[in-house]
């Protein structure tokens, strides 16, 4: 997580480049139209770009996100969602609403022991419409979903963390920035396009049948068999040294 951050553009986010990860920083608790057009953007760009690995979002305040403004264009959460690349939730403070939709739609979410999470559009006789009343029971189960969808009551990481809404999280600031740090290079190391791959078979086998599910993963195995990343893999765990991988 960057320790220096220079001022937000003229959308309200900063784009930071590093190590062929780009770690989108929002500069204000809401998202407004034009941060969603920049990451719209911004995705399709990571998508398209060879060089770069990963996608983070966090932010540079001591707020997460608290939601979306009206304006905002709807197939932002579902653009994220759908990129190839491995994405991170480097969650910083409250993810609220929209804002928790949104951290549910990237693959991994890490929490700051600060954070807290909640949805809270049906005390306002409003429901969720970025996703959370599917992606939300996918993680954490139906009756904790349904706990946290009808009440609004927020739970904190270390709950968030036992749920597995959140994977890891961190008391103090200091410690927060190593395991953002951390959890980009443990995901950077890996294998380029066994990364694309284990994430194709893991989110497309949530709607096919077991069976189908390991048909996915046999033919993806396969294929990875044909590319030079995996004989660069074997070759340096058979010299004892660290892969360089190229993504092909």
């Amino acid at each position: 997580m960057p320790r220096r951050l220079k001022a937000p553009d003229a959308a309200g986010v900063i784009i930071q480049r590093r190590d062929r990860c780009v770690t989108a920083i929002l500069g204000h608790p809401r998202i407004s139209a034009a941060v969603a057009r920049k990451l719209i953007e911004l995705i399709e760009e990571i998508e398209d770009d060879d060089a770069i690995l990963m996608l983070a979002i966090t932010s540079a305040g001591s707020t997460f996100c608290t939601g979306f403004d009206r304006e905002v264009d709807p197939n932002l959460v579902e653009t994220i969602a759908a990129l190839a690349k491995p994405t991170l939730a480097i969650i910083n403070g409250d993810a609220f609403d929209e804002g928790l939709e949104l951290a549910l739609a990237l693959d991994l979410r890490i929490a700051a022991g600060s954070a807290r999470f909640a949805i809270t559009q049906p005390r306002r006789g409003l429901m969720p419409h970025f996703g959370g009343t599917q992606r939300l029971p996918r993680i954490v189960g139906a009756p904790a979903a349904l706990t946290m969808l009808l009440t609004g009551e927020p739970i904190n990481a270390r709950e968030a963390v036992r749920l597995g809404l959140v994977t890891r999280s961190a008391r103090t600031a200091a410690e927060f920035r190593r395991l953002a740090d951390r959890t980009k290079k443990e995901i950077l190391s890996r294998g380029p396009l066994s990364a694309l791959m284990v994430k194709e078979a893991v989110l497309k086998g949530y709607d096919m049948t077991l069976a189908q599910g390991i048909r996915l993963e046999e033919d993806l195995y396969a294929l990875l068999q044909t590319t030079a990343d995996r004989s660069a893999g074997i070759d340096a765990f058979l010299n004892k040294r660290k892969p360089l991988f190229k993504g092909v």
